[in-house]
Formats: C-alpha cells, structure tokens, sequence
C-alpha cells in the first residue's frame, strides 16, 4: 500500500472517531453530555493485527452514515456515528460496552471490528446489556444455542470454509489442516475449527502457533493435508505461505475473509500452493445497485480506492440504518431489538441478506485464488 494512501488513511481516521485513551470515556459518554438524537456506536479493535482491516472497515461506515445523513438522516434528523478506539484487549472491550450503560440515546451497537472483538464484544453484551442490539459486526460465529441480541449479517467462518472445502472436494480429500497465526487464533478457533471437521466428515491436524511462520510452512510434507485453513491476517499467511517449498501434491491454503489477495499477491506468495481466500461481499466492481452507490460514496466523501473491508463497513451502516428507518415507533433500545428479532431476508440494493429459520447470520459466500503461477482468479 503506498505510503500517501497510508498516511491519509490514518488521517482520516483520527479526525472521523470521537475517542480518547483507553480507560476515559468520550465526552458524549459522560452524564448529561450531547444531543439526545439517535446515536449508533462502533467498536474499533485497532490493535497491530487489526488495523489494516479495521481502518477500512471504519473507512466504509463512516462513508455510509456521511451519505445517509447528507440525505436527511432519520426522519429528518442526523444519526450520530460515534467510534469507540479500542486495543483488543477484554479489559478494554469490557470498558467500552460498559460506557453504553446509562448512555440512553445510543439505541444501538453496530459493525464491532476485528473477528474477535466482535465475538468478545458479544458475549459481553448477552451478558450486561442484553436490551442493546449489537447489528453486522464484523465478523461473528452464530451460536444458535444461545439467546443472543447480535444480529450478523456477513457469512460466518464456519460458512466460508465450508464453501472453500466444498469448492475442492473433487479432489476427494479427506484431511484438512488448520493453521494459526497466533495463540489468540489458536484458542478462539480450536474448537471451531474441529467442529467444522466433524461436520465435514474429515481429520483434523492443527499447524502452530508458532513465532516463526516461515519456518512452519517448510515443516509441511507429503503427509500433510492438501488443503490447510489459515486463520490469521494478510502478513502472517505470506509468512507462512514464502516458506512452503516444492510439494509432490497441489497445496491449497484457504484464508478467510480478513485475507486481502491483491495484498497479498503484491508482497508475493509461494509458487508451491494456490492461495483461496472467500469473501463475504460482492466483488467491488459489481455492477450491484448497493455497490455501485457505496463506490459513488467512497469517491465523494473520501477520495479513496474501493476495497472489500470499507464495502463491509459501508453494507454494516447501511443495514443498520435501513433496520432504524423500518421501525413502527421511535428509535429507542426496546424497538431496536424487537424490530431486528421480526426480521428475516433483507435486500439492499441487491444484495440479498438470508436470515430465515434459525440462521443467524448471512450466507454470501464468494471466493478469489491465487494461482501458483500469480494469476488471480475469481
């Protein structure tokens, strides 16, 4: 990424988010403080292995509520977009979802970025503040055995390796293997990832953690799953993928969705393995009425290249608002939530969104390869 596009990007970002230190609250958090129009609140990890996701994601739903309020907002009044900075930690996120407390005009928690944030940020709110919708975080594993008040609308990992694992069964493999970046990857998707397996039909083997991906990658031999699941971000998969060498079979390594691979064909990939990533968004030259406006949008209001993380954010505050904009009464927590509980499928601009049945989640589910002579296909 070049260093100009970079240093706008963090610009941007620190004049968009009304935060402070972690540990204060934000002047609209403090008793009697600001307007009483509807607000939303967004969770931000911006730790190091976050950032570069987070600070598109944030750069999208900014856009979105920009436009949205340039357009007469909500029943002619604005809807307050305020950020919550936060370094990932559980101690930090605990103290920003108990800064929504006695906070009564924020009528909704919406589009808590990165992965893991999201699922920590909602077990939290199940927890303390189950009258507060948490709406399109990025991104969330549904559990339906729990009564939760998070209403995600991006395909679940689950979903996506299911697709990419479905998308190579006619190599009739049986084994699959599970790489993490990092102990955090390793302990939030362990037992995911073996469920994933068991619902697959396959053997499991886990890669890692370990501080040197490279030198992982080389452990791998003709005894080592064909395709292997990485769960980590963009840097730490070219890590790993540099250090494969010649391989007696095809490899395929799957990222998930937080994998950028025009990023990552950039930095450059091993010629060894086909690298797949999916994706939860339509590609960001579709001709969708919903991605049209949102590169309309980008251009307008931040003058910066489209790309599937600030497409994500820009379909999280526009799913949000159209949930706001569909309520029988006024904006409060109560009708928020009674009103998101009603909802099933959902179209914007087409980009139908499934939430039928016990579904607790969206399905959409695309995919990208690059090839091992540097093609990207998809």
């Amino acid at each position: 990424m070049p260093h100009a596009l970079r240093s706008s990007r963090r610009s941007f970002l620190a004049t968009a988010a009304a935060t402070t230190a972690l540990g204060a609250l934000p002047a609209w958090a403090q008793p009697g403080a600001g307007s009483r129009n509807p607000a939303v609140v967004q969770i931000a990890d911006t730790s190091a292995g976050q950032i570069d996701i987070t600070k598109d994601f944030l750069a999208g739903s900014r856009t979105a509520w920009q436009e949205i309020n340039a357009k007469g907002g909500l029943r002619g009044k604005p809807v307050q977009h305020q950020i919550l900075e936060v370094d990932g930690s559980a101690v930090a996120l605990r103290a920003a979802v108990e800064s929504l407390k006695n906070q009564s005009h924020v009528v909704a928690l919406f589009g808590t970025v990165g992965a893991m944030a999201a699922s920590q940020v909602g077990d939290i709110l199940r927890r303390d503040l189950p009258d507060v919708a948490h709406i399109a975080p990025w991104l969330h594993q549904p559990d339906s055995a729990k009564g939760d008040n998070t209403f995600a609308i991006f395909a679940s990992r689950t979903s996506q390796i299911d697709h990419a694992v479905k998308s190579l069964a006619v190599m009739g493999v049986t084994s699959l293997g599970a790489v993490y970046a990092t102990p955090a990857e390793f302990a939030t998707y362990r037992d995911e990832m073996e469920q994933t397996a068991r619902n697959l039909k396959m053997t499991l083997s886990h890669f890692g953690p370990v501080a040197d991906l490279q030198k992982l990658g080389q452990t791998l031999s003709p005894d080592s799953p064909r395709i292997l699941i990485f769960l980590g971000g963009t840097p730490e998969m070219q890590q790993f993928t540099q250090g494969i060498g010649k391989q007696a079979a095809q490899r395929y390594i799957v990222g998930m969705s937080d994998v950028n691979l025009q990023v990552l064909n950039q930095l450059g990939t091993t010629k060894q393995a086909s690298v797949i990533a999916t994706q939860v968004v339509p590609m960001v030259n579709s001709q969708m009425p919903i991605v049209r406006s949102y590169r309309e949008a980008m251009g307008r209001y931040l003058d910066e290249p489209p790309t599937p993380h600030s497409l994500a954010g820009y379909l999280s505050a526009r799913y949000t608002f159209d949930a706001l904009q569909g309520l029988d009464a006024a904006p409060s927590r109560a009708s928020v939530l009674t009103g998101l509980q009603r909802r099933s499928s959902v179209e914007l601009g087409g980009f139908r969104i499934d939430l039928e049945g016990k579904r607790r989640c969206g399905t959409y589910v695309t995919q990208s390869m690059i090839t091992s002579d540097g093609r990207l296909l998809g």
